[in-house]
């Protein structure tokens, strides 16, 4: 949010103190304090506007505008896609194609399974809707060979958020590709060469590290499926039909939006009314509202459950995800707290001229304002605003501009924590405490982000030889 006629006159150095300040406090708040997270996000970051110097008339406002935007983006998604899950869930759906998955990989494998299949999903699905329609499916795998929720969660949420930061068509790294005038082909090589073998050491193996050493219950959060569906399950061809539906409606949005940025779509075309419709039907709240229909006819009155009993069933998803929603916007606020108040800005500034190889400058300046501010998309863009100019002068050839694309992208994934709204989404789906999140969820994004930047600049360095 941007106030008209305000100008931050603090510096990075107090802001960065400040930033430092509030995440202490709110983490005393809930940890030591026991407070509800929700109350303690509204509480920092009402002090936080204060302490950054954001005019008192601009307070709410300014609270409102970060959870609104962070709910406008998410509360659909939740509730879309918490309805779907525990339509699939109680019809015995999730049971059907956690077994299938399991006679195909085996019970040891069963991990290896769900991040597999959580890759496939991630590919042109956002993050936070492909978590929420895998969740079922994970739940039912953990309670059916137990072992605790993270062994299994882990492995699946890793796999979506390697694929949302690494791999077009995903906002973060076309955005950055747009800068750096890089090939979207190449970044999609170049982001599945990093993605996937960050996935299988940080989230895999990580994954089952941590399952072991933090066995947490499922969460009855989605619910399970109740005895009647056991016995007359639905076909494992309809459940996966209903699970890659929203899947490839998105995919149909991706694609026309790609193509239309490459110029392979005429222009005259992409304005036409069946183009933009096509478009819209992909839009994620909208493909995960037919996927949410086909599922409540296919699952549910085609099988012989009666109308008033799929009403229910979807009203009893919403209650639990509530909590989850309104504390992920909470988080979003906090975000925008520190967004509005110019950290970015005056972090950019002292940043801008770093005198360090281009590719880890991006990485660090991205790393850091993720850390500083929460927003994964702020943090990409920035940095790559920053290093652009210089890296259009550099020369580079296009898998270098690819590698880029990548390396940047690496460090708006690190320190995932509490002004993230991604944190408090994880961590309330599975059941954890800030602490434990602390310990799993963000030692997970750490290292992915880490870890893939490793792997770039590899590639990056092969690639110089090979120019």
């Amino acid at each position: 949010m941007v106030i008209e006629g305000w100008t931050q006159t603090l510096g990075a150095g107090p802001l960065l103190l400040i930033a430092a300040l509030a995440v202490a406090l709110l983490l005393f708040l809930i940890m030591k304090l026991r407070m509800h997270a929700f109350v303690a996000l509204i509480l920092v970051s009402l002090l936080t506007v204060f302490a950054t110097g954001i005019p008192a008339g601009e307070a709410v406002p300014v609270l409102l505008s970060g959870f609104g935007s962070t709910l406008a983006s998410v509360a659909l998604l939740v509730g879309l896609g918490a309805m779907l899950g525990r339509i699939v869930e109680v019809s015995g759906g999730a049971h059907v194609l956690a077994n299938y998955l399991i006679n195909l990989f085996g019970e040891k494998r069963a991990p290896f399974a769900l991040g597999l299949a959580s890759l496939i999903f991630g590919f042109p699905i956002f993050f936070d809707a492909g978590l929420v329609v895998m969740l079922p499916v994970v739940f039912s795998v953990a309670r059916h060979l137990g072992g605790g929720v993270l062994r299994y969660g882990l492995p699946a949420a890793g796999a979506f958020s390697v694929m949302h930061i690494y791999v077009p068509p995903h906002p973060g790294p076309v955005t950055a590709s747009e800068f750096f005038n890089a090939n979207v082909g190449l970044v999609i090589l170049v982001g599945l060469v990093v993605a996937i073998p960050t996935w299988y050491v940080t989230s895999y193996l990580y994954g089952l590290w941590a399952g072991k050493k933090f066995v947490l219950p499922v969460p009855e959060l989605l619910g399970e499926a109740d005895e009647e569906a056991e016995a007359n399950p639905p076909k494992f061809g309809t459940v996966v039909g209903v699970l890659l539906l929203p899947l490839v409606l998105i995919f149909l949005n991706t694609g026309l939006n790609t193509l239309a940025t490459a110029g392979v779509v005429p222009e005259t075309a992409a304005e036409q009314p069946w183009f933009t419709i096509l478009r819209a039907i992909g839009e994620t709240p909208v493909a995960l509202l037919i996927a949410l229909l086909v599922a409540a006819l296919v699952l549910g009155t085609r099988r012989g459950v009666e109308k008033n009993v799929i009403e229910k069933i979807m009203e009893s998803a919403l209650g639990p995800v509530c909590s989850v929603i309104l504390i992920t916007g909470a988080g979003g606020m906090f975000g925008g707290v520190l967004r509005t108040s110019g950290i970015g800005d005056a972090l950019a500034d002292v940043l801008g001229d770093v005198g360090i190889p281009l590719i880890l400058a991006g990485f660090l300046i991205s790393a850091i304002l993720r850390v500083a501010q929460g927003s994964a998309t702020v943090a990409l863009t920035t940095a790559a605003g920053l290093i652009a100019p210089a890296v259009s002068a550099a020369g580079y050839n296009g898998f270098q501009l690819a590698t880029l694309v990548v390396a940047v992208a690496a460090g708006s994934v690190v320190a995932s924590h509490v002004n993230d709204s991604g944190f408090w989404l994880v961590g309330r789906f599975m059941n954890m405490d800030v602490k434990t999140t602390l310990k799993t969820w963000t030692v997970m994004e750490t290292t992915i982000g880490v870890i893939g930047f490793g792997i770039a600049a590899g590639v990056f360095a092969l690639a110089s030889i090979g120019g």
